[in-house]
C-alpha cells in the first residue's frame, strides 16, 4: 500500500448491493473507491461518476492489475464468486467477497487457501457479524444473560416483484432463496450454536429449478433452531434467541437491526443501537484493521467460521435437492 492511512478499494460487479457499498465506503475514514469493473463499459462509467471515482473497466482482468488497488469487493453473482476471488488473490490485492462464498464446500476451500498462499486477507462479506446490536446482543448471550439457549427462531422472506427472468431465481447463477438470504438465519444459529448434530430441510422450487422458500430445523443436543428463507412471502424479520433464563430479540430487520430488545424475569429492556450507514461500514472498518495489522483473516469471522458455515449449506442444498449446473 503507498499511502498506509488509506485503504484503496475496487469493486467487481456492479449491482444493487454495489451501489449500497460505495454509498458506506464514503462514510469510512481512510477508505477510498479508486476503481470499478463491470462487464459493461458504460455502466462502469456511469458507477464511477456516480461515487467519483477515478476509473472504470469494462472487464475484470484490467481491475485486477491495477497496481493503485489494496482490496477489491467482489460483488458478482455467487457462481462468479470462486473463480473471481482466486484471480484477484493471485494479482497480490485483498478481498471482501460477497456471500455466499462460494456454491459449495470445495470452492471455498480453494478461495481460503489462495489466500494463505498470497497471504492476502481474506474474508466473506457477512456484515452482519459486524453490527452492533448483534455484537452486543451476542456478548450477553455467551455471558449467559439468558442462560442456556434451547432455541432459535429466524427467518428472512420477503416476495419479489417478478419472479420471471429474476437474477435471483437463475439457476445458473447460482439463485435460490437458501443462497441469496437463507445463509442469514443459518449464519445465526451457527454463531450461537455451532455446527448442528442434524439438519432437516425441505423446498418448493421455481420452474427454474432455483428454491422459492426453504424450510430448515436444525438439531442440536440441547437446543433446536427453526429457520426459513422465502421470495414469496413477507416476515416481520425479528430474530429470537430463548434460553433457560430468558430471551433475547434481535429487532426487524434483524440482520441489520439497529437495536435488540432483553426479556428476562417478565421484564423487558430495549437497547438501541443506530448504525452508520445501513451497516457496511462495520465490515468495512474490520477490513480496514485487519489489513492494517498484516492479518489475512478476522477474528470476528474466521476462514473456519466461512468453511463451517458452507459445509451447513451444502447438507441443507442436498437433502432439498437444490443442484447448481456449474
Amino acid at each position: 500500500m503507498k499511502d498506509i492511512a488509506t485503504i484503496k478499494w475496487g469493486i467487481i460487479g456492479l449491482g444493487n448491493i454495489a451501489h449500497q457499498f460505495a454509498k458506506e465506503l464514503a462514510l469510512v475514514e481512510g477508505a477510498e473507491l479508486v476503481a470499478v469493473a463491470s462487464r459493461d463499459i458504460d455502466k462502469a462509467v456511469v458507477f464511477s461518476e456516480m461515487y467519483q471515482c477515478k476509473k472504470a473497466y469494462g472487464n475484470y482482468d484490467a481491475i485486477c492489475a491495477d497496481e493503485d488497488i489494496d482490496i477489491i469487493y467482489i460483488a458478482t453473482p455467487h457462481d462468479s464468486h470462486a473463480k473471481l476471488t482466486l484471480k484477484v488473490l493471485e494479482n497480490n490485492k485483498h478481498v471482501l467477497c460477497e456471500k455466499p462464498l462460494a456454491l459449495n464446500y470445495t470452492d471455498a476451500d480453494k478461495m481460503i487457501a489462495a489466500s494463505q498462499k498470497h497471504n492476502k486477507f481474506f474474508m466473506e462479506a457477512f456484515w452482519t457479524r459486524f453490527n452492533p446490536s448483534f455484537r452486543e446482543a451476542f456478548k450477553k448471550i455467551k455471558n449467559g444473560e439468558i442462560g442456556e439457549v434451547h432455541y432459535i427462531n429466524a427467518d428472512f422472506a420477503f416476495s419479489l416483484e417478478e419472479l420471471e427472468g429474476n437474477r435471483m431465481l437463475d439457476i445458473k447463477l447460482g439463485g435460490g432463496s437458501l443462497m441469496d438470504i437463507g445463509v442469514y438465519p443459518l449464519f445465526l444459529a451457527y454463531v450461537i450454536l455451532g455446527i448442528p448434530d442434524k439438519i432437516s430441510a425441505q423446498s418448493n422450487f421455481h420452474k427454474s429449478g432455483a428454491d422459492l422458500q426453504t424450510a430448515m430445523i436444525l438439531q442440536y443436543k440441547n437446543a433446536q433452531a427453526i429457520l426459513h428463507s422465502s421470495f414469496i412471502n413477507t416476515s416481520e424479520m425479528k430474530a429470537t434467541i430463548s434460553g433457560s433464563e430468558g430471551r433475547i430479540e434481535i429487532n426487524p430487520m434483524w440482520y441489520m437491526a439497529k437495536s435488540y430488545t432483553v426479556i428476562k424475569d417478565d421484564k423487558e429492556k430495549n437497547f438501541p443501537l443506530p448504525t452508520i450507514g445501513m451497516g457496511y461500514t462495520y465490515e468495512i472498518e474490520e477490513c480496514h484493521r485487519c489489513i492494517l495489522k498484516n492479518k489475512i483473516e478476522s477474528s470476528l469471522w474466521t476462514h473456519q467460521n466461512s468453511l463451517d458455515l458452507i459445509k451447513i449449506v451444502d447438507e441443507v442444498r442436498n437433502q432439498v435437492g437444490l443442484h447448481f449446473p456449474s
